[in-house]
C-alpha cells in the first residue's frame, strides 16, 4: 500500500512514519510543511529507505497537494498535520483555523478529486484516515464515564474547536460525496521526539536545567496518557482495517493527574540522574491555571481494541521511564530547540 502521511515530521506523525517503514511493507509519502514543531531529525533513521519519500508541502496549498497525489498515487491518506498545542491556540487561534480547518478542507477536496478518477477496485480500497483528539468531546467530571465514539461534541478551546470542525468536514465528505473517510480520536500522547512546549518534555528539561516545574492550578486536572509508539501501531492497524464512516476512540486507559505525572518524572530523574541540590520535587511550582482548562479527559477504547485486535503495550510507568531516558540520551536535540525556537516560556496567558 502507498500511504500519504500528512504531518509526518511531527510528534505523532513521525512515530507513524517510523513504524510503517520499520515494521510493515507499506510505502510512505511524508507531506509536511516543517513548521516550528516539526523536525526532519525525527525521520532521519528511515529517510534512505526506498519505500520512503518526503515532500515539503503545506496542506493549505491545493496545487502542490494535487501534484503529490498525481506523482505518488496513494492508496490511503493518514491525515495528522495539525497545529496541536492548546496554549498556543489561546495566544493565536488564527493559525489553528487556517491549518486545522482550511488545511483539512483543502486536503479533502484534492483527495476527493483524485479518488473520483480511480478505477472501481482502487476506489473501494481507498481510505482517508483523519487523526483527531478526545478534546473535541469537552471535559469530564470525576465520576463521568469515559468518552466513547458517540459522546457529543463540546470543544472548549480554539484548538479543540478547530479539530472538531475538521472532524465534521471529514464526515461530511463521506456522507455527501462518498469519499471513504473515517476518524480516530485519541488521548494525550507522550514519548520520544515530543516538542518541549508540552507538559512531559517541558518538565523533564526544566528539571535537568534546575528550573521551576510549572503545574497549573492545583495539578488535579486528569489526562489519559498513551505512549506515542503504541498509538502509531493502532493508527496503522486502523488505516489497514478501518471502515468508511466509522469512528474509533484510541486510548491506553492510563489516567493520571498532572501532579502525579510531574512527580513520576521527578522520581525517575532522582534515580537516573540525581541532583546534588536535592530531590527534583523541590522544583515543583504551582502557577495560575490555563484559561478554560478542561478538568478531565479519558477514553473507552474497547471498540478500537476489538476492531483492530490492538491494545497498548506500555503501561504509564514503562512508557514514562522510556521517555525520560530518551531525553537524557538526546540532549543535543532539545538543547538546540531551547536555543533557537522555544526556551520554555509560558504560553496561553492572554
Amino acid at each position: 500500500m502507498q500511504i500519504l502521511v500528512t504531518g509526518g515530521c511531527g510528534f505523532i506523525g513521525s512515530a507513524v512514519v517510523r513504524h510503517l517503514i520499520r515494521n510493515t511493507q507499506h510505502h510512505v509519502v511524508n507531506v509536511d510543511a516543517l513548521t516550528y514543531s516539526a523536525s526532519l531529525e525525527t525521520v532521519a533513521e528511515i529517510d534512505k529507505s526506498d519505500r520512503y519519500a518526503f515532500c515539503h508541502v503545506n496542506i493549505t496549498d491545493a496545487h502542490a497537494l494535487k501534484k503529490v497525489f498525481e506523482q505518488y498515487k496513494p492508496d490511503a491518506v493518514m491525515h495528522l498535520a495539525a497545529e496541536s498545542h492548546v496554549d498556543r491556540s489561546i495566544d493565536g487561534p488564527g493559525v489553528f483555523i487556517e491549518t486545522n480547518i482550511v488545511g483539512t478542507y483543502t486536503l479533502l477536496n484534492v483527495a476527493y478529486e483524485y479518488w473520483k478518477g480511480l478505477p472501481t477496485d482502487k476506489k473501494e480500497q481507498f481510505r482517508f484516515h483523519h487523526i483527531s483528539t478526545d478534546e473535541v468531546f469537552g471535559a469530564l467530571e470525576l465520576d463521568d464515564e469515559p468518552f466513547t465514539e458517540t459522546t457529543p461534541y463540546d470543544p472548549r478551546s480554539p484548538y479543540s474547536a478547530s479539530k472538531a470542525a475538521s472532524d465534521h468536514l471529514v464526515r461530511a465528505w463521506h456522507h455527501t460525496y462518498g469519499l471513504p473517510t473515517f476518524v480516530t480520536n485519541t488521548t494525550n500522547n507522550y514519548g520520544i521526539w515530543h516538542f518541549p512546549e508540552k507538559l512531559i518534555p517541558l518538565i523533564i528539561i526544566n528539571a535537568l536545567e534546575g528550573k521551576p516545574l510549572p503545574v497549573y492550578g492545583k495539578g488535579d486536572n486528569i489526562r489519559d496518557w498513551l505512549f506515542v509508539e503504541d498509538h502509531a501501531v493502532a493508527l496503522v492497524k486502523a488505516v489497514e482495517q478501518g471502515k468508511p464512516g466509522e469512528t474509533y476512540a484510541i486510548g491506553a486507559q492510563q489516567p493520571r493527574t498532572n501532579l502525579e505525572v510531574v512527580k513520576a518524572i521527578c522520581d525517575i530523574l532522582d534515580e537516573l540522574k540525581p541532583d546534588p541540590q536535592g530531590k527534583y520535587e523541590r522544583l515543583i511550582t504551582f502557577v495560575g491555571d490555563r484559561p478554560g482548562h478542561d478538568f478531565r479527559y479519558e477514553i473507552d477504547p474497547s471498540h478500537a481494541q476489538r476492531s483492530f485486535n490492538w491494545r497498548a503495550e506500555h503501561t504509564f510507568e514503562t512508557g514514562i521511564r522510556k521517555t525520560v531516558q530518551w531525553y537524557l540520551d538526546n540532549q543535543n536535540w532539545w538543547k538546540s530547540i531551547r536555543d533557537k525556537r522555544y526556551n520554555g516560556q509560558r504560553l496561553g496567558v492572554k
